[in-house]
């Protein structure tokens, strides 16, 4: 009786240990995305800007996200990046530095290929200037080869992503000209490209497509369906929403169903999960951008089958007084807005 009792002891011993181990990687695992996308924060510490805490306290900012609720950050790459303080770095060396910081603070990891030295949006998809004059095929082993360095970089420093972008809202195309969407069978081809080079280095990384107005479903319709006939290949659709770059700049109140009903089709329709990963509101109406991002995040939550992932705020601590951008949640005394307390909302 005593040996059953000692027995019985030490398997509850072993199941409360285990219990108080392994799940710590399946709960980060299976944990609402709550995001910033931060690539100007290593710049903006080394131009002297302060980060305070709600009480005025100065603390690094990475402490300020994580009492916020914050649990990944996103960090952006481009290829050769000018010494500019807005419009450059982010070459893979600041990145990685980045990265193994945010894992160090027990953040989850996206990493953005912009594929370009500098801003790649619907706007602007330059080719990094090294690669210019290549062939096509030449091309393509440029983007296979340079994705595989930076994944081979992380993987050395320790990083694993969760998730990588093979492009930054690219619903013309990315890498112009050869990769407009004018050219469906080029431009499926440079994203297999990237798509091949991030698997080999981490299977588990889940790559995402990326367009901007998420609450356009005609948009993502078009592009996504052009994906798939051509064979794109990827595993999450990323979504921009800022109705601040709507014609007119509606409030969020007008179009967040749309959000909602688009993240739904794209699931019913291509079988993938969804994940806004980028989002933005005035910092000058910190509780309309407060309301806007509990919105937001509860459309994510309510996507069919749990395949909604998460919202990110993009440069919440961009704060306007060093980035000139309009759409941080931070204020120019250094501390978070309210807008930053929607991500602490269950």
């Amino acid at each position: 009786m005593k040996k059953h009792k000692i027995l019985l002891f030490w398997s509850l011993f072993l199941l409360v240990l285990l219990a108080g181990c392994s799940p710590i990687l399946s709960n980060k695992e299976n944990k609402f995305v709550k995001g910033a996308d931060i690539g100007w924060l290593q710049q903006m510490e080394a131009t002297g800007f302060k980060f305070y805490d709600d009480k005025g306290v100065e603390q690094d900012c990475f402490k300020i996200l994580t009492d916020h609720g914050i649990n990944t950050i996103r960090l952006r790459t481009w290829v050769n990046p000018s010494a500019d303080k807005i419009n450059g770095h982010n070459r893979k060396e600041e990145m990685v530095a980045m990265a193994v910081r945010a894992q160090k603070w027990g953040m989850r990891v996206m990493i953005n290929f912009h594929y370009s030295d500098t801003w790649a949006d619907p706007g602007h998809q330059i080719k990094p200037a090294a690669w210019e004059g290549h062939d096509f095929p030449h091309l393509l082993q440029d983007v296979y080869n340079y994705t595989y360095e930076v994944m081979s970089a992380l993987k050395k420093a320790g990083i694993k992503p969760e998730w990588v972008q093979v492009g930054n809202e690219t619903s013309g195309g990315m890498i112009y000209p050869e990769g407009s969407v004018s050219n469906w069978p080029q431009l499926a081809q440079l994203i297999n490209k990237g798509y091949d080079a991030i698997k080999a280095v981490s299977p588990s990384s889940k790559v995402i497509l990326h367009l901007d107005q998420g609450n356009n479903n005609k948009r993502f319709r078009n592009w996504f369906d052009n994906a798939k006939v051509h064979g794109a290949k990827f595993d999450v659709i990323g979504l921009s929403y800022y109705t601040y770059w709507l014609p007119g700049n509606p409030d969020y109140t007008f179009s967040i169903d749309d959000l909602g009903n688009n993240m739904n089709d794209m699931v019913a329709r291509y079988g993938k999960e969804v994940m806004v990963v980028e989002v933005g509101g005035e910092d000058t109406k910190p509780q309309n951008t407060y309301d806007m991002l509990v919105a937001v995040q509860q459309k994510v939550k309510a996507v069919l089958e749990g395949k909604g992932l998460g919202v990110i705020y993009w440069e919440p601590q961009g704060a306007r007084s060093w980035s000139k951008y309009p759409l941080s949640a931070w204020g120019d005394d250094g501390k978070p807005s309210q807008a930053m307390d929607a991500f602490l909302v269950k």
